[in-house]
């Protein structure tokens, strides 16, 4: 087991703190999800993200089991799926998430979608039920994922706790920093998903390019380390052990102003979103 990385934490507005850098679970299969979690672990990663519609908890639970490492040592993220909102079915599938990852609580449990044209568009019912957890201590914190500013103002006026992180799109060709800005405001820590983007365009951006070679890095750990200079939490996900540990080697360079506004101007808006707008995402 290789020892984990110099990887920095960030505080959460519920007193506790998260690290930085983290593994993404998305696409990894069952079958799959035991090696390769186990290979990240033994690569030094402390920070795993995974959801219950990924399929894949059985396999993170295992993963992490037979890594020798002390349940404390590891932040351990799980969703709750959107077929899961009503209350009954939110706790039922919590006791089930708990048992597959062999845990006695998660470190953080997420409402994955807000689903505003699904269950009469009441996920205040379902944040309550997350509010539960916390208390109950098997979920030490809890938070959203692409939830809209509007979304936020309803827990705010509804609910008695407010969320720990928003997850959602972020990336230079989205960099979604009306939501960023947004949601700092209220004290939210950002995770970014897709911080890589899709389909390895970004990575070919000649402006991507052309610092990567600047300050002798990969595209990739570049793109990485801007999400790191702004502030938001990453998870980026990789099947192959030395992609993983490439990821983990971002805390020894810096971007400069520059270069970190030359990624920022390549935002496209609206068409660079590569995943689903949470103004009608049904799940």
């Amino acid at each position: 087991m290789n020892a984990p990385a110099e990887i920095p934490t960030l505080p959460l507005n519920d007193g506790r703190s998260i690290p930085q850098l983290g593994f993404g679970t998305w696409q990894v299969e069952q079958p799959d999800a035991a090696r390769v979690v186990g290979e990240a672990l033994e690569a030094g990663y402390r920070h795993v993200d995974t959801a219950q519609m990924y399929g894949n908890e059985r396999g993170v639970g295992e993963a992490i089991a037979k890594s020798g490492l002390d349940r404390n040592a590891i932040f351990l993220t799980s969703k709750l799926s959107n077929d899961n909102h009503e209350p009954d079915d939110a706790r039922r599938s919590f006791d089930q998430s708990l048992k597959d990852l062999q845990t006695d609580y998660v470190d953080l449990f997420l409402i994955h979608w807000p689903l505003p044209t699904r269950y009469g568009g009441d996920f205040v019912s379902t944040w309550k039920v997350l509010e539960e957890f916390q208390r109950d201590g098997r979920a030490k914190s809890i938070g959203v994922s692409n939830f809209r500013p509007q979304d936020l103002d309803r827990l705010t006026a509804e609910c008695d706790v407010r969320p720990a992180v928003n997850q959602i799109e972020a990336h230079p060709y989205f960099t979604n920093d009306a939501v960023r800005i947004d949601n700092r405001k209220r004290g939210l820590l950002i995770e970014a998903w897709s911080p890589i983007a899709r389909g390895g365009e970004l990575l070919e951006d000649a402006t991507m390019k052309r610092v990567a070679e600047a300050v002798d890095r990969t595209p990739a750990q570049v793109v990485l380390r801007w999400h790191v200079q702004r502030g938001d939490v990453i998870f980026p996900k990789s099947s192959h052990a030395e992609r993983m540990r490439e990821n983990l080697r971002l805390f020894d360079f810096v971007l400069s102003d520059e270069q970190m506004a030359a990624l920022t101007a390549l935002d496209r808006g609206e068409p660079g979103r590569v995943g689903p707008n949470p103004e009608t995402f049904a799940g």
